[in-house]
């Protein structure tokens, strides 16, 4: 596999995320809401971002009526580096590790 179809690939997965991140906005919202809460409740200094999302799963799918989220799980990562962005205050809370293929 060539360089450029390695970069075509890391450059669609993301696009891949925020074209759904785009139309699924409620995810995100509730990503924020339970992280939060984690931090507020209980005082986490280290998250791990699967656990927020399954908790976001286990909301969208049991607790409310519809159909729920189906969540990719190479979305993960991106989420939990959107919050670091969004509230650098917070920038170590979630492990970021290089995801395969990515360069930043």
């Amino acid at each position: 596999m060539g360089r450029n179809s390695l970069d075509n690939k890391v450059i669609t997965r993301k696009q891949k995320w925020w074209d759904w991140h785009k139309k699924n906005p409620a995810v995100y919202q509730l990503f924020k809401k339970f992280t939060f809460e984690a931090i507020e409740k209980k005082g986490a200094k280290r998250l791990g971002a699967r656990f927020v999302i399954e908790r976001v799963r286990w909301e969208t799918n049991v607790e409310t009526k519809g159909s729920g989220f189906k969540i990719d799980d190479h979305f993960i990562p991106y989420y939990a580096r959107l919050f670091m962005f969004e509230f650098p205050e917070h920038k170590n809370l979630f492990n970021k590790r290089p995801m395969k293929k990515e360069y930043e």
